[in-house]
């Protein structure tokens, strides 16, 4: 499986768009804006909804209700953070892979975070409707907060393997 991984790596490094961010003075540096604008606006509006359901933050407007406000904006950064994520892999994909904190980022952390995310966003709905949340709520939003960040500490380790 590996060696699968390790060949779409290498063949999306020789895409276009692979040598364009590779090679370019200016792309790698603007798609790693791209990236972390999307990651922020996906982290935010995650923070913003766990921490409401925990029970911090202004109380102008229920979980459910913020959960809803906020929801476009949260997809929207996945997305950009996503494609970001992507040219960014497309251009040295190949060195990622071998790094255990790559692998533990995308291979374990991602998945159980946006799992608990899907989760915690469709039960938002239902735990927020008063000002005063459930604990299972409290709990799930402190879950969420620190998969997160596990995800954040494994991409920030990424350059030191």
């Amino acid at each position: 499986m590996f060696e699968l991984l390790v060949s779409f790596a290498k063949w999306l490094e020789g895409t276009p768009w692979g040598i364009g961010v590779r090679t370019s003075l200016w792309a790698y540096p603007f798609t790693q804006l791209i990236h972390f604008t999307g990651l922020s606006i996906w982290i935010g509006t995650n923070l913003a909804l766990d921490l409401r359901l925990i029970g911090w933050g202004k109380h102008r407007e229920t979980a459910a209700q913020l959960r809803d406000d906020l929801f476009a904006w949260n997809w929207i950064g996945f997305c950009v953070a996503v494609l970001g994520g992507f040219l960014l892999f497309s251009s040295t994909g190949s060195t990622f892979l071998v790094t255990v904190a790559f692998r533990w980022k995308l291979g374990v952390f991602i998945p159980l975070a946006l799992t608990w995310h899907i989760v915690v966003q469709s039960k938002a709905r239902t735990w927020g409707q008063s000002s005063d949340t459930p604990m299972i709520a409290k709990l799930s939003g402190l879950a969420e907060i620190l998969l997160w960040i596990c995800v954040i500490t494994a991409a920030v380790e990424i350059p030191n393997y």
